[in-house]
């Protein structure tokens, strides 16, 4: 008697399951998410690099693992600024060069191994546009005493503009040489034809 009751309730335990399973996805259809929307496949565009564009503004899809949405960057590489950042301070040591952040902040520096003043520099990155007040750049100038207590200020001096002066002139080259190497890539158009 006591194994049927047992039976019984273990058999209404796995069939209400069971019957949830197949009744809970009535109730998430009619959720915004999972709900039908019906599409017309001339609002549809054949290029897909512009439905995943599409895809992305409208928040669909899914990411594994919880990823974080990003800004718009070009690649590290393409970023003229970046580059011409990264050339500038090459001979110091980095810290952090964090793209996505749009920051570079070196590591303490002195030059002949001089115990008693170093600079640290960073530079923040508020645009990708080539132009004076796309950067932010700050140089921190640590000097010490004889016992090694030291005192770190900001370098409120010419340094500061002149690297920002350096960058930018850098910068500039990259995009035009990058402007004329593009330029060559380009197939050849014949200008002799005629167009009506």
């Amino acid at each position: 008697m006591m194994k049927s009751v047992i039976f019984t309730c273990n058999f209404y335990k796995k069939s209400l399951t069971v019957l949830l399973f197949l009744i809970i996805p009535f109730f998430l259809n009619s959720c915004g998410p999972f709900k039908y929307k019906p599409v017309d496949a001339r609002e549809v565009s054949p290029n897909a690099d512009e439905r995943v564009k599409k895809n992305i503004e409208e928040g669909k899809g899914f990411r594994l693992m919880g990823g974080k949405k990003g800004g718009t960057f070009d690649f590290a590489s393409s970023n003229y600024l970046w580059r011409a950042t990264l050339d500038t301070i090459d001979f110091m040591p980095l810290v952090s060069a964090n793209y996505s952040g749009g920051i570079v902040i070196t590591d303490w520096y002195s030059e002949n191994n001089n115990e008693n003043e170093a600079i640290k520099i960073s530079v923040r990155f508020l645009s990708n546009e080539i132009r004076s007040d796309a950067l932010d750049v700050k140089v921190f100038v640590k000097q010490c005493d004889q016992n090694l207590n030291c005192v770190v200020n900001q370098n409120q001096g010419k340094l500061p503009k002149e690297l920002m002066v350096s960058i930018l002139r850098k910068a500039a080259k990259y995009e035009k040489e990058g402007i004329e190497k593009n330029k060559k890539e380009k197939p050849y158009i014949n200008s002799n034809l005629k167009t009506d």
